[in-house]
């Protein structure tokens, strides 16, 4: 990680925008910002921490305030980093949330934070080339390239101002904390707790395995009704074989039993049934004589009572003439009675009103009724006038309500119509925005379309890499073909020229020149020799080596092409990986998408534009009719006051003395219903008296035609239906039980038996009801030993079940529980360190070894950090334990008893081993920049000599080492790069040369 440029606007102490040139800062690898305390040097790397991480290291970071409280109102607070991290170039640049005056009216507003990175070149891949706005993707994305996070940052980059000597005086429980957010070895901690978890829940499901054999040991003692196996003396549960064999043969035994007995008190209670039976029917015989005899006896006794029976229903009969003309008097009674009360009735609603008429005869009455009814008539129009005026007011306080809400809708429509313009503004940008998307939709077809040419590049490589290879291998035989054929060739060749002479002795004849010397004599002709090779030969091997020779061409040409063809698809590829482009074509699918939706809305978008200023057109013109409806409302209530006020002089003089005309005229109807009511229960009074004295008449005809003195003793004899009903119903019973009786005395059965004979029951059925007991309890128990029997058995099976799984799970158990005390520092773990601290203790060492080859050069080898592995006080955790050895007096020491300077140059050095160590576990990320914050103060001139070599290493490799610090030694020993100043409102920089 390399920084370029760093742009500040009222952030920190500085008011103003300010500019820091990192790249001319470290031209020399080492650089010294100077300035008074408390001038912003230490912002300045707050600064760069909050561009990257949003957050400040230390103490600040906790505070949040980070506008500067000298800035203008119209300055942002804002912070841009120029840096290249992994070989990319990009821009940073962050805003925090902060308070700023509101720019209408008075009081604050909350100004959000935002975050913004921008590629100043090629992106990585998977990254979009527009850059990314959102603050956790910005946040993601630059933990990602740093290869840390903001606290590992602090600790390896930003060195802040008393921060980095923080971890040398750590106790355990804060270094393992700090070690375990640097180096992520959370994943241990979770493999500890898996472990724990696991045997918590495996122990839960063990104990519930245990506790299901004792509870079935105990109910197969119980179902058994013996007493449970006894168990050994470590509480393990033993499965005792031997009970349960003793178990099941008592219980089979005892079944056995039971099962006799249960039969034989069946055999007695059925003899026992069988006697009960016979004697229950004496008994019924003798009952039924004895019922029948009774029977006789009382319906004679009781003679004279059914005479006197027979005489009052017969007169009852006769006197149901007389009852029916009692009935007709007492309903004219009632007619009469009924006919006063409603009479009376009538009379009080007039006496009420206070109408001096009552005593008037009928016929008056009527006329009575007849002029208050016409009077109320004259009335109606008037009434109809009230009705109007009332409509008339109704409508006056409508008109004035219409008034309010016509004056409230033109207060929303002129509000509408001011905030139009804002929206209308947005939605033509929004309208640009997808317009600017469908212009670049041919770009990004034409980016998609290279990528999918450059992936179906990438999938034909291995294809035509193998036909390259296979194409060259080819061609690599054919050459070594073609050179056998020559080969061959070349010796056919020269055996033939080693035979030559033979060859031409056998064309020669006699007395014929030879071809070579011309002489017809040959003397000495030269013979034969084995293998000797003809032309025919030579002319076979010739044409055998063109063929080789045209192979040879021919394959050369297609190695050729296919080796080209290969060049052609790797360079198409351009050594990317198949994941590598297919996230870029994922990316450009997306890309496209994205611009695709956004240009598909630019119909929608400019339809919004023309419908929100169609609605600015509307709302004006509402606006105008509702202004014109205010006018003509107030002009027609004012019409219709002027009405109503005429109206009410008329209806007032019509009243009289009643409130209104309405009530007047209901006084004159409610009067004229009452006389009438009374008219009418009056005539009814007359004619109901009448039909009285008639109905009277008839009754004392009928009494004395029934043959009674008067109609008081007919209705005396009178019955009523149900009463004769029952003297009926109560003589033909008498009749009827003692033909019944008659009957049962005359029964064959019952000739020659004795009135007082004794069949014994009792007797019997006590002796059945002991049968009975006997016999159920006998039953009860064979049933219950054969039930005994049954369930112990599938207990038993149950038992054998849930020991044959018991013993697995008791060895698994065993082994995870050993296992998971050693994860976690116990049991057979000799170090006593759990796995994490394990490691933490492994890195913490790789730190120590790391920090002593500075702190030893800059300590003259005085002091060395030692890593100890004991267990702390109190039983802390042990592993993470440094102290420094003295090497003066060969004695270890902790950490705290150094001096200032000591402890300066110390957790210098264990922070650069820190850093170095942090750096290899997070991939090895080149740190090409570093920040000292103060603690230069506390050495003196030789130790800072020694410091300043140590510091001259860091940059070794292109790396910048920058200083922070108001040492005025510093001034002379570094070229004060940037100085910083403190003013009235703020401080400023300025980059001075070396």
């Amino acid at each position: 990680m390399r920084l370029h440029t760093l742009e500040m606007s009222a952030f920190g102490p500085y008011p103003r925008p300010e500019v820091v040139d990192f790249d001319a800062l470290g031209a020399d690898g080492l650089f010294l910002l100077h300035g008074d305390t408390g001038a912003g040097k230490t912002t300045l790397l707050d600064a760069v921490a909050f561009a990257l991480f949003g957050a400040v290291p230390g103490a600040r970071g906790e505070v949040k305030r980070l506008r500067c409280d000298y800035a203008e109102p119209d300055v942002p607070t804002k912070v841009g980093l120029e840096l290249t991290v992994q070989g990319h170039r990009l821009r940073l640049e962050r805003s925090p949330e902060y308070e700023r005056p509101k720019l209408r009216g008075g009081g604050f507003t909350t100004q959000p934070a935002k975050a913004s990175l921008t590629w100043l070149g090629a992106p990585p891949s998977g990254q979009p080339e527009d850059g990314l706005v959102r603050i956790d993707e910005v946040a993601r994305t630059v933990q990602r390239l740093l290869g840390m996070n903001a606290e590992q940052f602090f600790q390896v980059v930003l060195l802040p101002q008393g921060e980095f000597a923080r971890f040398l005086r750590a106790d355990t429980a804060e270094r393992e904390k700090l070690l375990e957010r640097l180096f992520g070895t959370q994943r241990f901690a979770d493999v500890e707790r898996w472990f724990r978890e696991t045997r918590a829940a495996r122990t839960g499901e063990l104990v519930q395995e245990r506790g299901r054999v004792r509870e079935l040991l105990a109910r197969v003692a119980q179902a058994a009704g013996a007493e449970p196996a006894e168990q050994d003396q470590t509480g393990q549960v033993v499965l005792d074989t031997d009970w349960l064999a003793t178990l099941a043969e008592g219980l089979r035994g005892a079944a056995g039993r039971t099962a006799e007995e249960d039969e034989r008190a069946g055999r007695r209670r059925a003899e026992a049934e069988a006697e009960l039976e016979r004697r229950r029917e004496l008994a019924g015989r003798v009952r039924r004589l004895q019922q029948a005899t009774r029977q006789i006896t009382e319906l004679t006794e009781a003679t004279r009572q059914h005479e006197r029976w027979s005489a009052e229903l017969r007169a009852a009969r006769r006197a149901v003439p007389v009852v029916l003309a009692g009935q007709a008097l007492d309903q004219a009674t009632t007619k009469r009675d009924r006919a006063a009360r409603a009479e009376q009735q009538s009379v009080e609603p007039l006496r009420g009103l206070n109408w001096p008429h009552l005593d008037l005869p009928v016929p008056r009455l009527r006329e009575r009724v007849g002029a208050l009814r016409e009077e109320a008539g004259g009335l109606a129009r008037l009434v109809a006038e009230a009705g109007q005026q009332q409509a008339d007011l109704t409508r006056i306080d409508e008109f004035d309500r219409k008034q309010i809400l016509l004056a409230k809708r033109i207060d929303e429509l002129a509000a509408r119509a001011a905030e139009l313009p804002g929206r209308l503004t947005a939605a033509h940008e929004q309208r640009d925005l997808a317009m600017q998307a469908a212009a670049r939709l041919d770009g990004l077809n034409a980016q998609l379309a290279e990528l999918e040419g450059v992936n179906g590049a990438a999938a034909l490589l291995p294809k035509a890499q193998r036909s390259a290879v296979d194409a060259g291998k080819k061609a690599t035989a054919a050459v070594d073909r073609h050179q056998e054929t020559r080969q061959t060739l070349l010796d056919l060749r020269e055996r033939r020229l080693a035979g030559m002479a033979a060859e031409l002795a056998g064309a020669l004849a006699e007395d014929e020149p030879c071809p070579v010397c011309g002489s017809a004599a040959h003397p000495a002709p030269a013979r034969p020799v084995a293998l000797a090779v003809s032309d025919a030969d030579e002319r076979v091997a010739e044409q055998a080596e063109r063929t080789a020779q045209q192979d040879r061409e021919r394959l050369r040409l297609v190695a050729t092409e296919a080796e080209r063809a290969w060049v052609n698809l790797r360079e198409q590829v351009g050594g990317r990986t198949p994941t590598e482009l297919a996230d870029a074509l994922a990316e450009a699918v997306d890309r496209l998408r994205k611009a695709s939706d956004l240009a598909g809305s630019v119909p929608a978008r400019t339809e919004q534009v023309a419908a929100l200023e169609a609605e600015a057109d509307g709302l004006r013109d509402r606006l105008t009719g509702a202004e014109l409806d205010q006018a003509s409302v107030m002009a027609e209530r004012t019409t219709l006051a002027s009405v109503v006020k005429d109206r009410a002089e008329r209806l007032a003089e019509a009243s009289g003395d009643h409130p209104d005309v309405v009530a007047r005229r209901r006084h004159l109807i409610t009067l004229a219903e009452a006389v009438e009511l009374l008219t009418e229960t009056r005539t009814a009074l007359e004619a109901a008296a009448q039909v009285h004295q008639e109905r009277a008449a008839e009754l004392r005809a009928a009494a004395e035609q029934a043959g009674f003195a008067d109609p008081a003793e007919g209705l005396t004899a009178a019955r009523d239906p149900e009463s004769v009903t029952a003297l009926e119903t109560r003589l033909a019973e008498a009749a009827r039980r003692r033909a019944a009786a008659e009957a049962v005395l005359a029964e064959p059965e019952l000739d020659g038996l004795a009135i007082d004979t004794d069949a014994g029951l009792p007797a019997a059925e006590r002796l059945v009801h002991e049968a009975r007991v006997l016999a159920e309890q006998a039953h009860s128990l064979a049933e219950a030993a054969r039930l005994r029997e049954r369930e112990v058995g599938r207990l038993t099976d149950l038992l054998d079940a849930a020991w044959t799984r018991l013993g697995p799970a008791e060895e698994k158990h065993a082994e995870l529980a050993a296992l998971t005390d050693v994860v976690n520092g116990r049991g057979q773990n000799a170090r006593r360190m759990s796995l994490r601290s394990y490691v933490l203790a492994a890195r913490l060492a790789e730190v120590a070894i790391a920090a002593n080859q500075r702190l030893a050069r800059m300590s003259q080898g005085r002091y060395s950090f030692v890593h100890s592995e004991a267990a702390g006080a109190h039983g802390t955790r042990g592993g993470l334990g440094l102290d420094v050895l003295d090497d003066y007096s060969g004695q270890r020491r902790p950490a705290k008893t150094l001096s200032g300077g000591e402890s300066f140059l110390a957790s210098l050095s264990l922070a650069l081993g820190l850093a170095d160590v942090v750096a290899a576990e997070t991939g090895g990320a080149l740190l090409d920049t570093l920040f000292v914050d103060e603690g230069f103060g506390t050495l003196d001139a030789e130790t800072v000599d020694l410091v300043m070599d140590t510091l001259d290493e860091l940059r070794a490799g292109g790396r910048v080492v920058g200083l922070v610090s108001h040492v005025e030694e510093l001034r002379q020993r570094i070229p004060v790069r940037l100085r910083v100043r403190k003013a009235r409102t703020g401080s400023t920089l300025q980059l001075t040369a070396g």
